[in-house]
């Protein structure tokens, strides 16, 4: 795939993420068909967006979550500055297609782990950790059909990122905690609740930030000290629609809450 290959699907991909658009796929001249290649459109996303980086998320971290778009793994996406909102936010959905709300455990880095030959240990990644958060990801794709595109295109449509809602840093001792065991009851007010479990993140969230620190690597890109990193669903994601408040309750790791608004 050429640079200009690259330059002109991340051209796409962002201005159909502005209108609100969809696409069925990437043209043939600019279609990403290896995780690298989409990967690399998505650097180019960000760059013709002219946004700065927040940090990343990750995708498709449970087997449900993996058949749900398509993938037999997970993928990570990059959050962008100008789609952060903090809780108790109101959230536009717009002329999004998805329409859930996803609770995770976000991590904010305290230092860089670049890359490097031998992969990182989890111990070694959670040593590299600042502050634990309550969050809340609500995704979107810009394809018609996102199940049926594959992953190169799905990496490059940044990994389903859309709008990301960030709690306040835990007070508690986390590092105590044991996250994979680690209880989230989620309730779309007035309407239903659900029960979520930190082992619903690729077996646990500390889990999920090492794989997303070693497909960094092993692309030869750092995760950044600074950056926040959303780890994947929690449970089933709740559906939501324009009237909708969701509050997500982690227990002693705290609260996060967002209104959602045509």
């Amino acid at each position: 795939m050429t640079p200009q290959a690259q330059i002109e699907a991340a051209k796409i991909l962002w201005e159909h993420w502005q209108q609100g658009l969809r696409l069925p796929a990437l043209p043939t001249s600019c279609r990403p068909l290896t995780r690298p290649e989409g990967y690399a459109v998505q650097l180019e996303m960000m760059k013709v967006s002219g946004r700065s980086q927040f940090g990343w998320k990750i995708a498709a971290t449970s087997a449900a979550g993996q058949a749900h778009i398509g993938v037999d793994g997970p993928l990570a996406g990059r959050l962008l500055n100008g789609q952060i909102d903090s809780s108790g936010a109101e959230v536009a959905l717009g002329n999004t297609q998805m329409r859930v709300a996803e609770p995770e455990f976000a991590f904010r880095m305290a230092r860089d782990l670049p890359p490097r030959a031998a992969p990182y240990s989890v111990r070694e990644v959670l040593d590299a950790v600042d502050t634990l958060h309550p969050a809340i990801e609500v995704p979107d794709s810009r394809y018609e059909n996102f199940a049926k595109v594959g992953g190169p295109q799905l990496i490059a449509d940044n990994a389903c990122a859309h709008r990301f809602v960030l709690g306040a840093a835990t007070a508690c001792n986390w590092r105590k905690l044991d996250l994979r065991a680690h209880e989230v009851h989620a309730e779309v007010i007035g309407r239903y609740a659900r029960e979520g479990i930190g082992s619903n993140v690729l077996a646990g969230p500390d889990l999920a930030l090492a794989w997303l620190a070693n497909e960094l690597s092993a692309l030869g890109l750092t995760l950044a000290g600074g950056q926040v990193v959303t780890t994947g669903t929690c449970m089933t994601p709740l559906e939501i629609q324009p009237g909708d408040r969701v509050h997500v309750d982690f227990g002693p790791i705290g609260h996060v809450d967002a209104r959602f608004v045509d």
